[in-house]
């Protein structure tokens, strides 16, 4: 039987303090559950029992959490949730240099940031490199980050335009299947291209980017025969795209241009003789200084709790058969 420990916390500020225990407490609750121990707090006092390895781990949550309450971090249950997540993967990782990371203010002044460790790594590798990769499971953030980046980058007056593509593949369906024109039939493949974009700018707003051609949302076919200069080009569902289709892509980026490529590998719509590009890429490009392939797992996945179990279990599956 594993011998139980106490240890007393104190922090510098009361109110601090108060915070990072959540509404009724909810947010030591939630590291009770977590990591198995019991909490008791009062002011500035936390006193936590438990298995020595659970205390050591509880003590590093709370601490990190009073550093993000102390620079005023608005914290939610998700942000607990997930802060004890990376502690426990990665003990020594600093949170507020991945909470408190501004990525782009979007509409109504909400910040978006990383939520976790391999967000932080994918954020950094996308202002180092010029070609990023992006490779995991949906939920992770991939889309939506190179989002928030690529419209820093205009407002930044970076780059003068950006580009939005992906494959119309789709789970067995044809484009000569879906009933209206052209524009009608690829729409519902850009779908999640302009949701995220809705999401970060004021509809009207981005509603003129794209009528003024800032923003380009378009089919993987429209890119042949184009050179992208001063450009933030995100390149999404690669897993869907030929080896041809991802090499073209690749070789239209010109100067001062940014290609963020994401995708998931184990949800590949091709046909069974057809090999996913972005497969081949991860072989053939990954020496290249200058480019960088950032992974997500299903730790990673920042939608409903729910979604992490789910991808796992059929990861699971997969593995069994």
């Amino acid at each position: 039987m594993t011998e139980s420990q106490t240890r007393q916390l104190t922090f510098p500020e009361a109110d601090v303090a108060r915070y990072i225990y959540g509404h009724r407490d909810q947010f030591l609750r939630l590291i009770e559950d977590e990591l198995d121990v019991r909490i008791g707090a009062r002011g500035a006092q936390a006193t936590v029992e438990g298995a020595d390895s659970d205390v050591e781990l509880a003590e590093r949550v709370l601490q990190q959490l009073y550093a993000l309450g102390d620079q005023g971090y608005h914290l939610s249950s998700m942000d607990v949730g997930r802060a004890i997540d990376i502690i426990v993967r990665e003990p020594d990782t600093d949170l507020v240099s991945i909470f408190s990371d501004e990525v782009f203010a979007s509409k109504h002044s909400r910040t978006i940031s990383p939520k976790g460790l391999s967000q932080k790594r994918y954020v950094d590798a996308i202002r180092k490199n010029d070609v990023v990769f992006g490779i995991g499971p949906a939920g992770t953030g991939k889309t939506y980050l190179a989002m928030a980046a690529a419209l820093s980058a205009y407002f930044d007056n970076n780059v003068k335009r950006i580009i939005l593509t992906r494959p119309a593949v789709e789970a067995g369906e044809s484009l000569g299947f879906l009933p209206g024109d052209l524009a009608e039939k690829v729409n519902p493949y850009l779908r999640p291209l302009y949701d995220a974009l809705h999401d970060m700018v004021e509809i009207e707003k981005a509603e003129r980017m794209v009528e003024h051609g800032t923003v380009e949302v378009a089919p993987l076919a429209f890119m042949r025969g184009r050179t992208l200069n001063d450009a933030f080009i995100i390149f999404d569902e690669a897993q869907n795209a030929t080896s041809a289709q991802v090499k073209m892509f690749l070789t239209r980026i010109g100067f001062n241009s940014k290609a963020v490529i994401t995708g998931d590998i184990t949800q590949i719509d091709l046909p069974s003789h057809q090999r996913s590009g972005l497969v081949e890429a991860l072989h053939l490009l990954d020496d290249i200084e200058g480019i960088a392939f950032c992974r997500f797992n299903e730790h990673d996945v920042v939608r409903h709790p729910l979604v992490q179990k789910i991808i796992k279990a059929y990861d699971d599956k997969d593995g069994d058969t």
